[in-house]
Formats: structure tokens, C-alpha cells, sequence
């Protein structure tokens, strides 16, 4: 630019200087020997015999001769105007350091001119200064574009505004940025540009007020700006720093919010962000509330599948309500999965391209009457139902599940649990399954169905090691949960194992020798016989323990535990009360060895377990990995035949290997966890357990296995052996949580009858994707165990409160480390409680009960 403004000064002055002297002449050498003169005061007219371009690199000559304006052939005038306005178009371009127009030949009326430039240099690369790596790497992704571009103010401007507005959306408003040039020594016709960026502090928001609030509060307004507070303690949740973005979200829905209640006129009519320090802002906001409105009558027009009184009923919109738009399209067509709005009630009956317009017929004073106009249409049956984006998952395994049948008429909440089922599959992205109507036919009343669905990885690897009790143990599992039986023979169909069908094969080992051995083996049918959900399981496992070799028996430290199972388990979903409903039954054996083994009641002798289980559980889980709403309730009785009442033992005199040698007991488990969406994704996990062993003939006494044992992480690893339940209670040691007054240390708790742990958790996800979900959590929890009822206190618990993080990998399952501090000491144990790491490895879901 300074060249161009000394381009035009000098023609001026040179036109000056002419005017000045009228006899001053100038010449140039022609082609021939001949001098030509050019006179400044007598201009003469010449014909352009051609034009070139030297000093080019990278930009086309014949482009930069278009932008000049000077053809072969046209006429100028010399001396003249020509030479800066060639100069300040080709200036304008921002592509030249330097431009000239000589004159290279005259001959008689014809004149040659050359247009010599300089350009600016390209951009070879771009360094990123005074911030780290990552944070440069993603400030990098935004500028790739600028590498080869011509180095000018624009390019420099650009890349500043960019730059400060990636740091201004994360907070740093004050963030600078100074950029230097210097050449490539690779490439002469380049620079490298170092960009050195000093982010500042972030901005935080020091004060907001408002101005022109009645009705409303300053307190309620200020809720209303949920990204948008100013520094107190006590926002905990909402952000401190001042973002652009979030600021322009807050504003509409503080509008919104203000309409909600009424006041259909609110506005904003001005606001300020001004500076308080260099660290903070202030905010302020004028608003206008205006005149508060309510619901007057509601008349209907058009609806003839439904009488007045029923849509008035499912509307719950009465005379004097505070009038509020979002409610009244919430009742009208935006109830969601809930289905309580007049839209549900018509598209659940087939009425599929059903339409309600709210009419505001008559505004007095502060009521506004409404006429509702209803177009029902048609109704839909359902004509085809398609499947797509199941790559990997047979056809069958979906259409089994979907509730929605050709033949049958449009449903909209029975689309909307089809897809809820899909989700619980664990094959699909829930997020991305995505059912559409298709080819509505209004004529003939049909309506086609299209489910669309993403594959997502569902095959799980657990491979870990870990040191404990003394020991190095190593783990290896896989889960297959998509398998195929039928193809196994079929040598085509494994990739790596045949898949589609659903079905789930689990292999799972663990290890450290000769001292512990953990072997399993389940296999599981959704759809047995491939008609009816009936449900199909088996289970075999064998375990095995011991100190010292197995024949050194004259090893003073010598013992020795082998347990082998094997189970069998069938189910049915039940269509009542609702289908959220499972009842399975299970038919278990369990053979216990135990040799010089403690732990237990009795520690020599052989043991049988033959016990049938039946559990009914509900499930009405929004989503299977992070859940936000709906519950997860079971109830389990589990039992034993009596054999006391006909075996014709003497148990006043009986052994504990004659008592235990066929086990006998009863056994009540209740467990339940609730989902509860407080504000925007933060999720309130509220839980129940509870549970109780009881026996048939108190000679007996109460069954050695099968018992309670409560504290730690509650993981199975290489400390927990068959015949015993753990359940975790954070903030405590492995099985620490033994009944008051009882002796035992947690390496000697046999378990207890009955315990019984509540738990308060609230979730908030950091990552929510098919590849990964991350959520936080923070706790407070208590649980304890008894051996008889007349000791039983449920709320007499030891308590806990920390905070943890969850880490779900489709091909590991879910992960978790949390923090846990234990309030209650227990006796004889010292270091039980307090503070304690605890970390999981489970292939259950969020929804699984811990």
C-alpha cells in the first residue's frame, strides 16, 4: 500500500514538475536510431502494439494484462493517466510487493508496454508458538488451508481472527496474537510464518444484572442463563467463563423461558458486555417482560374420530392457565416417548399424517381464545417393513424383536419401543437407529416401514493381570455377542467366529498357577427354537484354590478348594403387566471339594448345591450403555429341596461333613436402580439391594455357601470363589463389612444371611459416542450385614461418599477406577475404611446392578 500511494505521489509531482517547466521533454529509444520524444504538455495518442508481463511466478500473464485494461489494439494517450491507474488496479489485488509500467518501444503511432511486478511470497508453513502441542494441533486443523496461499494482509488478518476465536469459544477473550515473517531458505519464493500466541487468562464473568425485570426476579433470570454465570461458589454445574456462543444460546432461552410463563411479548432490548479487569466482564441485560397472558376458551374444528371432551382431557389446558406456546405444541404434538400428547393419541391409532393448528381467534385484555384446527387424514396400515445397515446381524434377529407387523395399523409408540429394543440388543448404535414411514399410500391407506441401522463393535476382549493376596493373576476372557451356532462347521462364515444370530458365547480364564485356577464357559439363546422369545442358558465353570501343593498335605499351610458347576436356564418375556417384563427359571449343580480349607463353616468334606432359581425383572432402560431414564428391577428366590425333612440324619450328632454334604436353604434377593434426568445430561442413579438366606431346620443351621459378603469394589476376581455373593460398597476393603459384635477379619468372613446397600449416584458424561462413552460420577452410598433378624437395623449402615469414572469400550466393556471414603470404622479392622482406590474390569452395562 505504501508503495502504491508513493506511485501515485511521484506521477503527481512529475505532472507538477512538467507544468512547470512547458519546454522539458523526455525520450525513449525506439527500434530504429531514431529518438522519439514524449512532450508532458502535448499529449499524443498511440495504439497499444502489445503488452507483456515480466517478473511473474506462480500467477497467469494474461490474467494480470486483463486486470491492467490494456489491449493490443486500443487506444491511449501518452503521457497520461495510464500509469497509475494500471498501478492502483494491480495493487488492488494484494498480490504484488512492487509493480511498474515501461515503456519498451515506440514506433511511429504504436506503443509496446511491459508490466513488471513483484510478487508477494507464498506460504510454506506456519509454526505455532507459545502453546502447547495439542492444544497446536488443534488450532492447526483450522489454518491448513492457508499453506501455498499468497502472504498478505488478508492471509495475516485471517489467520489472527481465526486463532483468537478458537481460544475465545474456550474462554480466553483477551487472547494476542503476533505474527513474523521469514524467508524459506528451501524456497526462495516462500515464507515461514511464526505465529506467537500469548492466550492471556481465561475471561470469567464477574457480575450480570438486568434491568427492566418486574415480575421476574433477578435471581429466576439469572437460572434462566445457564451458561452464562458469574463467579459464586455455589454454581457448580453452570460455566464461569465468558463464551460468545453460549451467550447468544443463553439469551433465547431466557427469552423462552419468559414466554413460557406468559409473557408472549418478553424481549430483549439491549445488552452490554464491558470489561471489569483484565480477567473478568461484566454483563447486563435490558429486558422487557410487557403484559402477562392466560389460556381463555379452546374451541375444536375438524376432528371427527374423537369427541371434544377426550381432546380437551388428553390437552389438560383449562380456562385461566398461564398461556404458554411451548406448552401448547408439548400437548399438542411434542409429548416424546411419554405419549401423552394429542398427537400420540391419533398416530397410535393408524392416523398417520395427523396435523393439530392452533388458531388464536381472539386476544382481549390479557386472554387469548384459541380454535384448535384438526386434519386427521387417513388411516395407515402397514404395508412392508425393511431393514438396513445391518451388515453384519441377520435379519431375523430385528424383525423377531419389532413390535410393529405388516398388516397391522401405523402405531407410533409401538415404532418407538421397536427402536428402544433394537438399542437393547447391544449390536446397534441405539443413537443412529432411525425408523421411517415410506411410501404413504392415502388411497389405500398404506404406509411402508424402513429401519435404519449402524453395526457397532459387540465383541468383547478382557485381558488384564493384576497382584494381590501374594499372587500375580492373569486374566483372559471373550465375548462373543452376536454369535452363530449354526454356522460353526461353516468355515465361510467365521470372521472371526460365525456371527448374526444373536446368540452370546462368553469363554473366560483366570489364573496364577497352581495357587488359583478359574475356568467358565456360558452359552446363551435369546430365541430358542427361533418362534418365541424363550430364553435359553448354559453354564459350566470349574475353580480351583490352594496354598501349597496339593500332595504335600503334610505342609502345615497346605489347603485345597476345587468347585465344579454346571447350570442350565430357561425364560420367557411376559406380555403382562407390560413387555418390560422377564421370568426365567434356572436349575443349577455345584460340587464343592474342600480340604484343610477356612473361609467357610466347615473345612473338610464334599458338598452339593442343587438349587432352583427364579427371577422376574423389568427393564425399561431409555438406553443400555448410559441410561437417563426408566428402571431396573429384579426380584430372586432361590432354593434347595429340604433334605432334612426326609434324609434321616441326626443332626444333633452329624459332622459338618454329614451336615453339608447336600446343602439346604432358601433365599430372597431384591435389587432395583432408577434413572432420573435432573438438567441437561446429568443423571441421578438411585439403587436398592437387599437380601436374605434363610434355612428350613434350624438343627442345621443356615447354609455355608450362598451367604452375603459386602464391601470393596465387588469385582469376581481371583478372591472370589462359587458359593458366595459379593456385593461392592466403596470406601471399604474386600469384605470388610462383617455384622457388629462378629470376630472375623475380611480374608475369614464366611458372609452373612442378610445385608442391605443403598446408593445415590449422580452421572454426567464426558463422552458419548459408538466407539467410546465416558461419564463421571460421584456417589454416596451404605450397606451392612447381619446374621439374624433380631439384630437387623436396615438403616444402621456404613457409609460412604467419593467420586469415580466410567470408561466403556465396546470390545473391552466397561471399566471403572473410583475414590470412596469410608466414614464407619470397623471393629478390628483398622484400615478397612477411610480412603480406598477402588477399579473394576465387568462386561455389564450402566444398567447392571454394583
Amino acid at each position: 500500500m505504501n508503495k502504491f500511494l508513493f506511485a501515485i505521489l511521484f506521477s503527481i509531482i512529475s505532472v507538477a514538475a512538467m507544468a512547470q517547466a512547458p519546454g522539458r521533454q523526455i525520450s525513449r529509444p525506439s527500434s530504429t536510431s531514431d529518438t522519439v520524444v514524449l512532450n508532458y504538455n502535448s499529449p499524443r495518442e498511440y495504439i497499444i502494439g502489445g503488452v507483456t508481463v515480466v517478473g511473474t511466478t506462480h500467477l497467469d500473464k494474461e490474467i494480470l494484462i486483463q486486470i491492467s485494461k490494456l489491449n493490443k489494439g486500443d487506444k491511449i494517450s501518452l503521457p497520461g493517466e495510464v500509469n497509475s491507474n494500471v498501478i492502483k488496479d494491480l495493487y488492488a489485488q494484494q498480490l504484488f510487493d512492487d509493480v511498474q509500467l515501461n515503456i519498451t518501444k515506440i514506433n511511429l503511432d504504436t506503443v509496446y508496454l511491459e508490466i513488471q511486478v513483484s510478487e508477494h511470497p507464498r506460504l510454506s508453513r506456519m509454526r505455532l508458538l507459545g502453546i502447547s502441542k495439542g492444544k497446536a494441533d488443534d488450532v492447526q486443523k483450522k489454518l491448513n488451508d492457508k499453506t501455498g496461499k499468497i502472504v498478505n494482509e488478508n492471509l495475516l488478518n485471517t489467520t489472527t481472527s481465526i486463532i483468537k476465536r478458537h481460544f475465545q469459544e474456550k474462554g480466553y477473550y483477551n487472547t494476542e496474537v503476533l505474527i513474523k515473517q521469514r524467508p524459506d531458505p528451501s524456497d526462495t519464493t516462500s515464507v515461514i510464518l511464526d505465529v506467537n500466541i500469548d492466550r492471556k487468562k481465561k475471561v470469567m464473568i464477574n457480575k450480570v444484572t438486568f434491568e427492566g425485570n418486574k415480575d421476574f426476579s433477578k435471581g429466576k433470570l439469572k437460572k434462566y442463563l445457564s451458561k452464562t454465570r458469574q463467579r459464586k461458589f455455589y454454581n457448580i454445574f453452570g460455566s464461569k467463563k465468558f463464551k460468545e456462543d453460549k451467550y447468544k444460546e443463553d439469551k433465547e432461552n431466557l427469552i423462552a423461558k419468559m414466554q413460557e410463563k406468559g409473557y408472549r411479548d418478553a424481549a430483549i432490548l439491549s445488552d452490554t458486555v464491558t470489561k471489569h479487569n483484565d480477567r473478568t466482564v461484566d454483563v447486563k441485560i435490558n429486558v422487557f417482560e410487557g403484559r402477562k397472558y392466560y389460556f381463555g376458551s379452546v374451541k375444536w374444528s375438524g376432528n371427527a374420530r374423537y369427541p371434544n371432551d377426550l381432546l380437551t382431557r388428553v390437552l389438560r389446558i383449562e380456562k385461566g392457565d398461564v398461556f404458554s406456546e411451548e406448552l401448547l405444541n408439548k400437548r399438542l404434538s411434542g409429548g416424546g416417548p411419554s405419549g401423552d400428547d394429542l398427537s400420540s393419541l391419533y398416530m397410535n391409532d393408524g392416523y398417520l399424517t395427523f396435523t393439530a393448528d392452533p388458531v388464536q381467534t381472539k386476544l382481549y385484555n390479557d386472554t387469548i381464545d384459541l380454535d384448535i384446527r384438526i386434519y386427521e387424514g387417513p388411516q395407515y396400515t402397514i404395508n412392508r417393513i425393511t431393514i438396513k445397515g445391518n451388515d453384519v446381524t441377520n435379519d431375523k434377529v430385528i424383525r423377531r424383536e419389532l413390535q410393529t407387523i405388516p398388516g397391522q395399523k401405523f402405531n407410533k409408540a409401538l415404532l418407538i419401543e421397536s427402536t428402544r429394543i433394537i438399542g437393547q440388543l447391544g449390536n446397534f448404535d441405539d443413537t443412529k437407529t432411525d425408523p421411517r414411514p415410506e411410501n404413504l399410500n392415502p388411497a389405500e391407506g398404506t404406509v411402508d416401514l424402513l429401519y435404519n441401522v449402524v453395526e457397532k463393535p459387540s465383541d468383547q476382549v478382557e485381558l488384564s493381570g493384576g497382584f494381590g493376596g501374594g499372587q500375580l493373576v492373569g486374566t483372559l476372557g471373550l465375548t462373543f455377542n452376536n454369535f452363530a451356532l449354526r454356522n460353526l462347521f461353516n468355515l465361510k462364515a467365521y470372521r472371526p467366529l460365525p456371527k448374526g444370530d444373536g446368540q452370546k458365547l462368553s469363554i473366560r480364564g483366570q489364573s496364577s498357577g497352581r495357587i488359583y485356577q478359574n475356568f467358565s464357559f456360558t452359552f446363551s439363546e435369546p430365541w430358542l427354537g427361533g418362534k418365541k422369545p424363550i430364553y435359553f442358558a448354559l453354564t459350566a465353570y470349574t475353580q480351583l484354590s490352594s496354598t501349597g501343593q496339593y500332595y504335600a498335605k503334610d505342609n502345615p499351610n497346605y489347603n485345597y478348594l476345587r468347585i465344579n458347576g454346571v447350570g442350565v436356564t430357561l425364560g420367557k418375556r411376559l406380555k403382562w403387566p407390560d413387555n418390560h417384563f422377564q421370568l426365567n427359571y434356572s436349575l443349577n449343580l455345584d460340587h464343592y471339594f474342600l480340604d484343610n480349607y477356612n473361609g467357610y463353616l466347615f473345612s473338610n468334606g464334599t458338598s452339593y448345591n442343587i438349587k432352583l432359581t427364579q427371577d422376574l425383572s423389568r427393564t425399561s432402560l431409555d438406553a443400555p450403555i448410559y441410561p437417563t431414564t426408566g428402571s431396573n428391577i429384579k426380584f430372586t428366590i432361590q432354593a434347595t429341596p429340604p433334605y432334612s425333612l426326609f434324609n434321616n440324619v441326626n443332626y444333633n450328632i452329624a459332622t459338618p461333613a454329614q451336615r453339608y454334604k447336600f446343602v439346604e436353604y432358601y433365599k430372597f434377593k431384591f435389587d432395583a436402580q432408577w434413572f432420573t434426568k435432573l438438567t441437561g445430561k446429568l443423571v441421578l442413579m438411585s439403587q436398592l439391594r437387599s437380601g436374605f438366606l434363610g434355612m428350613y431346620n434350624s438343627k442345621v443351621g443356615p447354609s455355608p455357601f450362598e451367604r452375603f459378603k459386602l464391601g470393596g469394589d465387588g469385582m469376581q476376581s481371583y478372591q472370589f470363589l462359587q458359593g458366595s455373593e459379593i456385593i461392592g460398597l466403596r470406601g471399604y476393603t474386600n469384605f470388610s463389612i462383617v455384622p457388629l459384635g462378629s470376630n472375623y477379619t475380611a480374608s475369614q468372613n464366611p458372609g452373612s444371611t442378610i445385608y442391605n446397600k443403598f446408593t445415590m449416584e449422580v452421572r454426567h458424561p464426558v463422552i458419548a459416542s459408538p466407539s467410546a462413552t465416558i461419564f463421571m460420577l460421584a456417589f454416596a452410598e451404605g450397606g451392612n450385614t447381619w446374621n439374624s433378624f433380631s439384630q437387623y437395623s436396615p438403616f444402621n449402615i456404613r457409609r460412604s461418599v467419593g467420586v469415580g469414572t466410567r470408561i466403556f469400550l465396546p470390545i473391552f466393556g466397561l471399566l471403572g477406577l473410583d475414590y470412596g471414603y469410608g466414614f464407619d470404622a470397623i471393629p478390628g479392622q483398622p484400615t478397612a475404611n477411610k480412603g480406598q482406590f477402588s477399579f473394576s474390569i465387568s462386561q455389564s452395562l450402566s444398567g447392571g446392578f454394583n
